[in-house]
């Protein structure tokens, strides 16, 4: 995946910030919303899409549509970069395959130290017992 290309692909849109901070919020648009349309990426396989379709699933609109919002800082450059660096980040970790877990089988000598360890402790608690006469 190139991430130059992926990041031609994403749509930014600036809005007022919520929240506190005086008349600055109600003159500035600093926060800033990226969207991704996942359907219609060109940089993406098909089984890329699908991965991140799985993945992703309740970050997603009906539309496939991923949707990050960043008001962190008062500046609209830096939301921009943080969006960016998070979209990157959600993006790589959920491209990754996790490895099939292989079915091992129990040691014999595991079993055998096992087996050994509730011989002793029985031995142990009919040492503890009354002598029957």
């Amino acid at each position: 995946m190139d991430q130059g290309k992926i990041i031609s692909e994403l749509s930014f849109k600036a809005v007022r910030s919520s929240g506190a901070g005086g008349q600055n919020v109600n003159k500035v648009s600093s926060k800033v919303v990226l969207s991704f349309d996942l359907l219609n990426s060109k940089v993406l396989s098909d089984d890329e899409k699908l991965l991140l379709e799985q993945n992703l699933e309740p970050r997603l609109t009906n539309d496939k549509i991923l949707i990050l919002n960043c008001d962190e800082d008062r500046s609209q450059l830096k939301n921009k970069e943080i969006v960016i660096k998070r979209f990157l980040q959600i993006i790589n970790q959920n491209l990754i395959v996790p490895k099939e877990r292989k079915a091992t089988k129990v040691p014999k000598s595991v079993i055998k130290k096992r087996i050994q360890n509730k011989r002793n402790l029985s031995e142990k608690k009919q040492n503890r017992r009354k002598p029957d006469f």
